[in-house]
């Protein structure tokens, strides 16, 4: 019986870790005028983008169904393997609700079946990297037992610094006022967005400027991080790498930070936030009986 990592597309993990380490990533459905399509399988991030920016479509998304869930998990269930799914945060979307619904059909057609779900309460590359991570530690011998309690831990301890360079897509998500978006506008204001304790996306600053949100959010990191400098940090871009650049300079350059994982925000959140989103994933905590594993 094997010992199964999996997750989903709104995690945001790159396609180099889901390569190297054959990672099974459920996609997120996304609508474009109507037509089903699925993050990072039938629809990639750079052509989401390029469609996003035309404004010529209706796009929409919605969390995997519980039907999904039962087909994606069915086939550990048959070979007898245990899964442990790091899943999108509830607090945002629905998705740890349907993934248990499915659970219970699958129980009751294979009671033996061990799963467990993780209500991440991290969004992007914030449950991308406790993924990550746990690969890591499995790869280098971490028990079962272990990895599911470091499961817990990172997304306990994973904090989201993140920033948008336009407030329009933010308008059409519902997530903020068209008042307020114009105002914001005139401004240049750039809002500071976290992943509070609920796991819910909250704006916490608003800052005049892309280059001074840039280094607050950087500020913030300091303040909210611990042993920065021997983590493995997560930043995040949208549509263009190059916005990820005063990130990745000042972590490295600034911080002493000596890993990082780069990935890009798809199609399940860019939908929401737009191509100009940029943020940082960390911890502020570590467990060394944990990071002995990476």
């Amino acid at each position: 019986m094997a010992f199964c990592i999996i997750t989903d597309s709104a995690s945001d993990i790159p396609k180099s870790v889901i390569e190297e380490y054959g990672l099974h990533v459920i996609p997120t459905p996304v609508t474009l005028d109507g037509e089903d399509y699925f993050d990072g399988a039938t629809l990639q991030p750079d052509e989401f983008y390029r469609i996003q920016r035309e404004n010529k479509v209706d796009i929409k998304t919605y969390h995997i169904s519980q039907y999904m869930f039962y087909e994606h998990f069915r086939p550990y269930a048959e070979r007898g393997d245990e899964v442990l799914y790091i899943c999108f945060s509830t607090g945002i979307a629905g998705t740890f609700q349907a993934a248990n619904l499915a659970k219970e059909d699958l129980l009751g057609e294979y009671p033996d079946f061990q799963i467990t779900i993780v209500d991440s309460k991290c969004a992007s590359l914030g449950f991308g990297l406790v993924v990550y991570k746990l690969l890591r530690m499995q790869q280098n011998g971490a028990p079962r037992e272990l990895l599911l309690e470091a499961a817990e831990h990172f997304c306990a301890h994973m904090e989201h610094v993140v920033t948008v360079n336009t407030l329009e897509y933010l308008v059409r998500g519902g997530r903020l006022s068209r008042t307020s978006a114009a105002v914001g506008g005139v401004l240049d204001i750039k809002p500071i967005i976290i992943v509070n304790e609920q796991g819910a996306l909250e704006s916490v600053e608003k800052v005049r400027g892309m280059k001074k949100t840039i280094r607050r959010c950087i500020e913030m990191v300091r303040e909210k991080g611990v042993c920065l400098e021997k983590q493995i940090v997560g930043v995040v871009y949208g549509a263009d790498p190059a916005d990820a650049e005063p990130f990745l300079t000042a972590l490295k350059e600034e911080i002493g930070v000596k890993e990082i994982l780069l990935g890009q925000v798809g199609c399940a959140i860019g939908a929401h936030t737009g191509p100009g989103i940029i943020g940082v994933v960390f911890e502020n905590a570590l467990e060394d009986r944990f990071e002995v594993y990476l």
